[in-house]
């Protein structure tokens, strides 16, 4: 092992950074994702793609898009605070971005923006209320993101946004919303294969019921061949404490797209160039309503949560 100083000393040429070329580097992959339940997201599991559609020096434009099946909650313990949420639903996600690195290649900086949608089934309210009129909702946002990584850190900022009808009557009982959710992640390479980051998000939305900050933390492991693992836990006033688990499994067509451990190692900054965008749900809050009318959307009633 080299000492410290000698390792600052190397520079991006003498570890062969500025002889890769990018289009053999940044390659169409494909592969598999799944993750338990979260703060206002479903069990889920689906496919997902990779593709880049220009490929320059130092620069890349991409498609990346992902469909997941979302299915039932947990037995008795709604994601989204009362109403247990049924399965089977399709939901999708779609970005379009650009990345490019900076001179030496040991960052790689990127934007990106897209659509999700998520259709959802309703079933019965985790509480000790008894529903009726249990609906089939849909809601849909709008997305963006700014990201940068390093050797050693990594910033991801969001924004996801609603559009359309973004509140909806659930069931007999309550009314739910989807969140607008503003965030920054950052996160820390302890090891080239494990990574930790720590996040603050602010979210409001479901006639302001959700509104208020929010922190998480992720730790995420490349186990081998692009499988990772990720665990993350999560804390805010609407939704308390969330726990949950995610896994993702990339083919790629080198040590590049799906990074190998029997491979040679490749540069963060090279391998973030293929990387799918995070942050791709559709968040959903609700709250019991208080209706005393027949009329179907009880507009102007007093709204309150449960937890």
């Amino acid at each position: 092992m080299q000492p410290v100083a000698a390792q600052e000393d190397v520079s991006a040429a003498d570890l062969g950074v500025m002889e890769i070329n990018l289009k053999d580097a940044v390659q169409f992959n494909w592969g598999f994702q799944g993750a338990l339940q979260g703060a206002g997201t479903p069990n889920q599991a689906g496919i997902g793609a990779f593709l880049p559609i220009a490929v320059g020096e130092n620069s890349v434009w991409f498609i990346d898009a992902l469909a997941n099946v979302n299915f039932s909650d947990y037995d008795g313990y709604s994601s989204i605070i009362n109403t247990n949420v049924a399965g089977t639903t399709i939901s999708t996600s779609s970005r379009l971005g650009y990345r490019w690195l900076n001179g030496d290649r040991s960052w790689m900086y990127g934007l990106n923006a897209g659509y999700d949608s998520r259709p959802m089934n309703t079933g019965n309210a985790d509480t000790s209320v008894n529903v009726t009129d249990k609906r089939d909702v849909f809601f849909s946002q709008i997305a963006a993101g700014l990201e940068a990584v390093s050797d050693t850190w990594n910033f991801n900022a969001y924004a996801l946004v609603p559009i359309g009808d973004d509140e909806h009557r659930l069931n007999s009982n309550y009314n739910g919303g989807s969140l607008d959710t503003y965030g920054l992640d950052v996160g820390y390479s302890i090891t080239p294969d494990l990574n930790a980051s720590v996040g603050y998000y602010y979210q409001n939305g479901d006639l302001g019921e959700a509104d208020g900050s929010g922190v998480k933390g992720r730790l995420a492991s490349n186990i081998s061949n692009g499988l990772t693992l990720g665990a993350n836990l999560s804390y805010d006033e609407a939704f308390d404490t969330r726990f949950t688990a995610d896994i993702k499994y990339r083919f790629g067509s080198n040590g590049y797209g799906a990074p190998s451990k029997k491979e040679p190692k490749v540069m963060p900054a090279i391998q973030a160039l293929s990387a799918t965008p995070s942050n791709r749900d559709v968040r959903v809050h609700d709250c019991g309503v208080t209706c005393n009318t027949t009329e179907e959307d009880c507009t102007g009633v007093d709204f309150w949560c449960q937890r």
